[in-house]
């Protein structure tokens, strides 16, 4: 073959690829361009995108309480050892076991003979003191007379009146004696020093008993009744403002959802321990249906500052930026705005924050979906929830579903509810 034609299909066949090529590029491209419109879609859903599923709860306006938390340890206001004040026998016992007594109500009766023969003996002896006084006083009117009669001199009839202000000193003597045996007579009955519940009793009828031995019975106070807890040294302050403003908001939840009682701060140690750098306090509650039991641990909830009329979110609808915390607001129109907050104050699973108003929607759910503008559509609580459990079953990644955790969801709830913390 001659040079000039393989030269000529030389240059047919790279035309041809030059054309093949650029055929190519162009449907590349388009099929490029077609792969990339979701995501060009996806990333324009704030402009004309389709509307993303969500859930939003409403910002509540309510006083928040800034709380202090603690453990704290049930105690008694008054707690008494009963013991006896002598060396005796137990007679009688007259209370039972878990019984309520009154202050003054009688408990036990010790062998009481010994203490009554002394009583009446010194009432004997006072009669027979008096009986010498009245002589003693007729001498001396005797003394008197013969002396205006100028019978007797004057030192006879003072010699007489000695004698009336020694017999006169034992009679005193004499009544001093009494109250002193009747002192060691009550004694033998031995009453509640205070109001209260009795524990164990340790003694029986015929038990001989000393003062230095084991308690008769333990009889312990149970309304009001005291919870002493440890708050670290920076919240002394706090503790000692609320004190002096009259004790405050303190409220002690029961374990097991046994509900909680309200009662007020009733002291504040005057040291803070060096090595655990806490200070002890103590708050007093009323007690009535004995709800709260002496040495039992309770959650306890110190109020030290009222936040009125806050703005109340879910904590869960704070969203963390590189430029700070921002929420989600649902316009009327249907539309996604960022909004900056601040979180002042976070308990459990609501915050306090400023920044939004009380009545806005907040983007709860589908909020990790959201961009700037973004159109949403509002989907009910129950139905969040509903897709959480089923992803939860099917094993689905809920931040590929757009639902939040169930503590987000318990939030929302919550603030729905419009509970005070």
């Amino acid at each position: 073959m001659k040079k000039p034609v393989l030269v000529s299909i030389a240059a047919a066949i790279l035309i041809a690829a030059g054309v093949g090529y650029l055929l190519m590029r162009q449907g590349g491209g388009n099929t490029l361009a077609a792969a990339g419109a979701p995501a060009s879609s996806a990333s324009g859903a704030g402009s004309g995108g389709p509307p993303i599923s969500v859930t939003t709860v409403m910002v509540q306006k309510r006083d928040v309480d800034v709380m202090l938390e603690a453990t704290g340890t049930v105690s008694s206001l008054n707690s008494v050892d009963v013991r006896p004040r002598v060396a005796s026998v137990i007679t009688k016992v007259q209370i039972k076991e878990g019984q309520f007594v009154n202050a003054g109500q009688p408990l036990f009766a010790l062998d009481a003979r010994n203490d009554e023969v002394n009583v009446v003996k010194a009432r004997a002896q006072l009669a027979k003191d008096q009986a010498a006084l009245a002589d003693a006083e007729r001498q001396l009117a005797r003394s008197q007379d013969l002396f205006k009669q100028n019978f007797i001199s004057q030192g006879a009839v003072d010699t007489t009146q000695t004698l009336v202000e020694s017999q006169r000193a034992v009679v005193a003597a004499d009544k001093a004696a009494i109250d002193s045996a009747q002192v060691g007579l009550s004694y033998m009955r031995i009453v509640a020093p205070a109001a209260g519940r009795a524990g164990a009793i340790n003694v029986f009828a015929g038990s001989t008993v000393q003062p230095t031995g084991n308690a008769l019975v333990t009889i312990t106070q149970l309304d009001p009744i005291a919870v002493a807890f440890s708050l670290p040294q920076r919240n002394l302050g706090d503790a000692l403002t609320t004190l002096r403003a009259g004790g405050g908001k303190v409220t002690a939840v029961l374990p097991e959802n046994g509900g909680s009682v309200v009662g007020k701060l009733l002291f504040v140690d005057n040291t803070v321990d060096a090595a655990s750098g806490t200070v002890r306090v103590k708050a007093e509650f009323a007690n009535k249906d004995e709800r709260l039991w002496p040495g039992a641990f309770v959650a306890v909830r110190l109020a030290v500052q009222t936040l009125k009329g806050s703005s109340v979110i879910p904590q869960a609808a704070v969203i963390p930026s590189p430029r700070g915390k921002i929420v989600y607001v649902v316009d009327a129109g249907g539309k996604a705005t960022a909004r900056p907050v601040e979180v002042v104050y976070a308990s459990g699973e609501d915050a306090v924050v400023t920044g939004v108003k009380a009545g806005e929607k907040i983007v709860l759910d589908g909020r990790q979906n959201l961009r700037p503008g973004a159109n949403v559509v509002e989907r009910s609580a129950s139905d969040g929830a509903r897709g959480r459990r089923a992803g939860a079953a099917s094993g689905a990644d809920p931040a590929a579903s757009g639902s939040t955790s169930p503590a987000a969801a318990s939030g929302s709830a919550t603030v729905a509810r419009g509970n005070a913390a």
